[in-house]
């Protein structure tokens, strides 16, 4: 097989390489990629009001297909958060969504989440991150996984809040922290600058900037959230709305971790069909595809690469250069992301690609 188009034999050919292939995760959620077996045990052991079979608790989970809008995708957060307010709670979800990944081959995965959210029976926001980092680290030295944090403020906190947040996040460092982050109900706080000074703290204190944008306001809001000078921009693919914003894109260098299938349910695009990923590689954006949440969107990274390419059309060829993206923008040491490149690459030729 050449290294131009590649051609399958077997129906299941596809999905085989997508599995198979050590492929990055820049973009995925803990709280939104909670097992629904950890969650009846948590559910029952905390005396949470949630169901007591695993049909009940997978659909109280599972965010629907097609939902309203952002905010309407964000209610299936709130039951695993209400789950995970204790440090054994957050130690052993992250050690299983680690294992999980590891599991289908990702080589390199980013977890966030937003540890003020946990802090509603007393943990502090520095405890909350040890204990995410601890099951992260377990599972990652089991699996050979590599693995970074992303720390996430919410537009809803107060600045105090997100201020003490940025703060722990430069010292938790040392735990694999490596980015801070902002997400949240776009249309109630559209405005990232409000947190200007978390975000100072951060990026002065040495993690890499990102922010969630363009789940509600269109292209507009991908161009405000340029304002905060990230590295990334989470999801943003509305962009494609606005030639001149994608040659910023661009020419910046600021990549957009897309998510096709929680885009569609969030009611970004139409259908999935309509998702412009390829457009978006037309126009020199660049990007990487993500989940954003395994359970939320009922979905593995290698399914979402199976999507793109069956539903969307992308070529295999496109696909291992959104791969080598991911490695290319990850937040993590340039040591690392040579030696996981030259992982991809290994495997790549040993498979004539």
């Amino acid at each position: 097989m050449g290294r131009g188009a590649v051609e399958f034999q077997r129906a299941d050919d596809a999905r085989r390489l997508f599995f198979e292939m050590p492929k990055p995760e820049l973009h995925l959620h803990l709280d939104g990629s909670l097992d629904p077996a950890l969650a009846l045990e948590l559910a029952a052991t905390r005396n949470v009001d949630a169901p007591r079979d695993w049909a009940g608790m997978r659909a109280a989970l599972v965010a629907p297909e097609r939902c309203a809008d952002q905010a309407d995708l964000l209610r299936a957060f709130d039951l695993p958060i209400a789950l995970l307010q204790d440090a054994e709670a957050l130690d052993r979800a992250a050690e299983q969504l680690v294992r999980a990944k590891a599991a289908e081959n990702v080589a390199y995965l980013e977890m966030r989440w937003g540890p003020h959210l946990h802090t509603a029976k007393g943990l502090t926001q520095s405890q909350v991150i040890a204990a995410v980092a601890a099951g992260a680290r377990r599972a990652a030295a089991a699996t050979g996984i590599e693995v970074r944090l992303i720390i996430t403020a919410l537009r809803s906190h107060s600045l105090e809040e997100n201020r003490s947040l940025a703060t722990a996040a430069v010292a938790a460092q040392d735990l694999g922290v490596v980015g801070f982050d902002l997400a949240g109900r776009e249309a109630a706080f559209p405005d990232p600058l409000t947190f200007k000074e978390s975000f100072d703290i951060a990026r002065s204190g040495g993690l890499a900037i990102t922010l969630h944008a363009g789940e509600w306001g269109g292209a507009a809001q991908v161009r405000r959230a340029l304002e905060v000078q990230p590295a990334r921009i989470a999801h943003g693919g509305v962009a494609v709305d606005d030639p001149s914003l994608c040659t910023e894109l661009a020419a910046r260098n600021v990549s957009l971790d897309l998510c096709p299938t929680s885009n569609t349910q969030a009611a970004i695009v139409s259908g999935y069909g309509d998702f412009p990923i390829a457009e978006l590689r037309r126009r020199g954006v660049p990007i990487t595809l993500n989940t954003d949440d395994l359970v939320v969107s009922d979905v593995t990274l290698s399914e979402e690469y199976l999507h793109v390419h069956r539903r969307l059309g992308l070529p295999v060829a496109d696909l291992i250069a959104l791969a080598r993206t991911g490695y290319d923008f990850a937040f993590v040491e340039q040591g690392t992301k040579t030696r996981l490149r030259n992982a991809l690459e290994l495997w790549l030729s040993q498979r004539g690609m």
